[in-house]
């Protein structure tokens, strides 16, 4: 029945970016896997990876479409839920190293042997299990944002006052991770992982499992969003989008559909981050720079906010452009790059990538208007 539900209310545009991830997940990993080196068509590992890093980030640009296209949230503090999941990630990750790390404790990660720590500390315990970390992925995100959004909705705090108090949401937290005595591997942060389920985790099959395995997440992600933004639930929230003050006087409890988009959203950001941590390789304090939240907003608006196909495609081309132009004589100006890019974006392209082509292809699908006859000259 609710797959039933999702098709129904999906569009064109829906189809084909679920059918291109689904054959991306699929074709991608293969030619990683089967085809030689030498081949045109062989994919390299380390593109792979890079590829599949830009797939996190587009779970992360949907999640936060989904409380700033449709529900009118402006989060600048969304990359905090991402580096949380990273974190719990990550935390699952170090427990794996055991003895295998440079000063062999079997319990203790190295960087506590380093700074002396007696025993592991108890938010730690549990975190050698995968299920167990896999469930703080979701629950340390959406616990906070529920916390968060609990008491900011309640005192209808909204527009960009809302938003500056994400941003120093996410500002706290990089200073506080920041400290040794957090237990979170300070500036350093978690890294030199081993293992995953087991599964040596830069091993060419474990990358194109984690590829697969985000493309996955991605599609699941996209149709959770869909399915919501679709519901009757969606158009309550999208009502509060365009006029908060009207649907609050005919009777919706307001603050009860904010808090339930804004918690979701921050669990999907978090299933992001725990994706792409073992992608990447590490995870440290930097994830929680407010410009890294500045930059998924930019995300969102490039590919087009309020259209989750949108938002996933304007990660991905940001992204992409970021590596093509840091890779070579220009990476000392990209940050000028980006911010002209938005400039531009919101003066002339205000749809998005994606809504601006959409509305070039209806204009030359319309018809051109017939012109009225001329009436007949009076005898």
């Amino acid at each position: 029945m609710i797959t039933r539900f999702l098709l129904s209310n999906m569009d064109r545009r829906g189809f084909v970016f679920l059918a291109l991830i689904a054959a991306i997940g699929l074709l991608v990993p293969l030619a990683n896997l089967l085809l030689p080196a030498g081949s045109p068509f062989h994919v390299s590992t380390a593109t792979m990876s890079l590829w599949g890093k830009y797939l996190c980030y587009a779970l992360l640009a949907i999640s936060l479409d989904l409380v700033w296209g449709y529900c009118g949230i402006l989060s600048l503090g969304h990359g905090a839920f991402f580096a949380l999941g990273g974190y719990a990630m990550g935390m699952y990750l170090m427990r794996q190293i055991g003895s295998r790390g440079v000063y062999g404790n079997p319990v203790l990660p190295d960087f506590m042997v380093f700074l002396n720590w007696g025993e592991l500390p108890w938010y730690w315990y549990g975190f050698s299990s995968f299920p167990f970390a896999m469930l703080m992925v979701l629950v340390v995100p959406g616990l906070l944002a529920f916390v968060f959004g609990w008491f900011a909705f309640r005192s209808r705090v909204t527009g960009v006052y809302l938003s500056i108090i994400t941003q120093a949401l996410t500002y706290a937290l990089l200073l506080a991770f920041f400290r040794n005595d957090m237990g979170f591997g300070g500036n350093n942060g978690l890294t030199d992982f081993k293992d995953i389920l087991g599964f040596n985790v830069q091993a060419q099959g474990t990358r194109a499992a984690l590829f697969a395995m985000t493309c996955v997440m991605l599609i699941s992600g996209f149709l959770i969003a869909r399915g919501i933004v679709s519901s009757k639930l969606g158009k309550v929230v999208i009502a509060i989008r365009d006029a908060e003050s009207r649907t609050r006087f005919l009777g919706y409890r307001v603050d009860r559909f904010k808090l339930f988009v804004f918690t979701v959203s921050a669990c999907m950001a978090g299933v992001a981050g725990a994706l792409y941590v073992p992608q990447v390789g590490i995870i440290n304090p930097s994830e929680f720079a407010p410009a890294n939240s500045i930059e998924t907003v930019i995300w969102v608006a490039v590919g087009g906010r309020g259209s989750l196909v949108g938002a996933a495609l304007g990660a991905v081309v940001v992204n992409w452009a970021k590596t093509v132009f840091t890779s070579g004589f220009m990476a000392p100006y990209w940050l000028f790059a980006l911010g002209a890019l938005f400039v531009f974006v919101t003066l002339f392209m205000p749809k998005g990538i994606l809504g601006t082509a959409q509305g070039w292809w209806e204009s030359r699908k319309r018809p051109a208007p017939v012109p009225a006859p001329e009436p007949a000259p009076a005898e």
